[in-house]
C-alpha cells in the first residue's frame, strides 16, 4: 500500500520547481561551471566536423526513422534494430514512457533525478518514495527489493545514481530486475551515467530476459554535446517500444544529431579512456576535499555530493564558480551539494578558490 510519503501533483505544490536542474549560466556570471556533469575530456573534434558538415543539408527533412544512427547503434550494442527508440534527449523519452505505458502508481528512489517525478506528474501518477539512507552513503539495500509491490506499475531508477553518484551492482540489479517482472511493474532503468564508471554495469545484456525492462541513455554526458539533444532507449518488449514510439513527435531527431550520433559511434575507446581520466581526477578531487574538511560522498561515476553547514553555492559563485545546490532534491536537505568531475586544472582552481571560502567563512 501507498503510505503517507505517497506523493502526486496536487498534493505536493507546483509541478514546476525553481532551479531544478544544473548549468544556469545564463542568469549567473559563471567562469566554471560544476553543476553539470559532462565529460571533462571535451567534445572530439570529429564530432565538431560532422555538425559542421550537418550545417549543409538543413535544407533537407531528416531521415524521419533516424535509420542510420539506429543500425549503428545496434551494431554497437549488440541489440535489434526494433529494440531502439530515439529522443530529443533522454527527457523526451522518459516523457514518451510514461505517456505510453500511463503508470498509475510509480516508485522513485529519493533522493534521484528530478526528471522522473516531472514525467510522471504529467500523467497523474501517485509516486512512492523509497527513502537511501545518508548514514549507509545513500547506497540502495535489500529494502528497496522489498518496496517492490504488486500495486506498482513502474520503478524509475538510475545506475548511478544522481546525485549521490551511487551504483547498483549487477547481481542486486538483476535481482531487482526480476522481482519487478514477477509483479508485472515495468522497470525504466536510466544509464546516462553509466560510460563513466569502470567496469561492466549496463543491464543491456539482459533485455532478452527481461521483457520489463526499459534502459535509457543519451549521447549528452560522454560525448559532451548538451545543446544537441540526443537520447536513445532500448526494449525487448515490441509492444512497449511502438507503443512509446508512437509518443515522440516525428522528425524529433534533427540532421545535427542524427550526424552527431553517427559521428560518436565511431570512438569506439572513448569509453574506456573517459572512465580512466574520471576516476583519477575523482581521487584528486575526493582527496582535496577531505584535506578542506568538506564532507564528501564516494561516487561511482563523474560528479560527487556534498554536505557542507556553510552556503557553498552562494560563496562560490560570488567567485564565479557555479555548483549544484541539492537541497531541492526529495530526500535531502539544506547544505548539500554537488560537483562535476572536470579537468586537472579546473580541479585544482577549484580546490583553490573553495578553500578560500571555507578559511574566509
Amino acid at each position: 500500500m501507498f503510505d503517507n510519503n505517497d506523493c502526486n501533483s496536487s498534493a505536493c505544490g507546483p509541478v514546476l520547481e525553481k532551479n531544478v536542474h544544473g548549468g544556469d549560466v545564463y542568469n549567473n556570471n559563471v567562469m566554471l561551471d560544476y553543476s553539470v556533469n559532462i565529460n571533462p575530456l571535451g567534445l572530439p573534434e570529429g564530432i565538431k566536423d560532422a555538425l559542421k558538415a550537418a550545417a549543409e543539408i538543413v535544407d533537407e527533412y531528416p531521415d524521419i526513422d533516424s535509420r542510420e544512427l539506429t543500425k549503428k547503434l545496434a551494431g554497437k550494442f549488440g541489440v535489434k534494430e526494433d529494440y531502439i527508440a530515439l529522443g530529443n534527449g533522454a527527457s523526451e523519452i522518459f516523457m514518451s514512457i510514461v505517456h505510453a505505458l500511463k503508470p498509475k502508481r510509480a516508485l522513485v528512489l529519493a533522493p534521484s533525478f528530478y526528471g522522473y517525478k516531472y514525467a510522471l506528474e504529467a500523467v497523474d501518477a501517485k509516486i512512492k518514495y523509497h527513502y537511501l539512507k545518508e548514514n549507509e552513503g545513500f547506497a540502495p539495500d535489500d529494502s528497496l527489493i522489498d518496496d517492490i509491490s504488486e500495486d506498482l506499475d513502474m520503478i524509475f531508477l538510475a545506475n548511478p545514481n544522481n546525485p549521490t553518484g551511487k551504483a547498483l551492482e549487477p547481481l542486486f540489479l538483476e535481482k531487482l530486475v526480476r522481482t519487478c517482472n514477477n509483479k508485472g511493474v515495468t522497470v525504466v532503468l536510466d544509464e546516462c551515467f553509466v560510460e563513466f564508471m569502470k567496469g561492466d554495469y549496463t543491464m543491456i545484456g539482459k533485455l532478452e530476459e527481461f521483457d520489463n525492462l526499459i534502459i535509457v541513455r543519451a549521447f549528452t554526458k560522454l560525448y559532451c554535446v548538451p545543446g544537441v539533444r540526443l537520447g536513445y532507449m532500448f526494449g525487448s518488449n515490441l509492444d512497449y517500444v511502438n507503443r512509446i514510439k508512437r509518443q515522440l513527435p516525428e522528425w524529433n531527431i534533427s540532421v545535427f544529431a542524427q550526424k552527431c550520433g553517427e559521428a560518436c559511434l565511431l570512438y569506439e575507446r572513448f569509453e574506456e579512456m573517459t572512465a580512466d581520466f574520471v576516476a583519477s581526477e575523482k581521487e584528486y578531487l575526493m582527496k582535496g576535499l577531505k584535506k578542506l574538511g568538506i564532507k564528501a560522498f564516494s561516487s561511482a561515476t563523474n560528479f560527487i555530493l556534498l554536505y557542507s553547514d556553510k552556503d557553498l553555492y552562494k560563496l562560490l559563485l560570488d567567485k564565479g564558480i557555479l555548483i549544484r545546490n541539492c537541497e531541492n532534491f526529495e530526500g535531502l536537505k539544506k547544505g548539500y551539494f554537488r560537483i562535476a568531475v572536470k579537468s586537472r586544472g579546473e580541479n585544482e582552481k577549484f580546490l583553490k578558490v573553495l578553500g578560500e571560502c571555507v578559511e574566509g567563512n
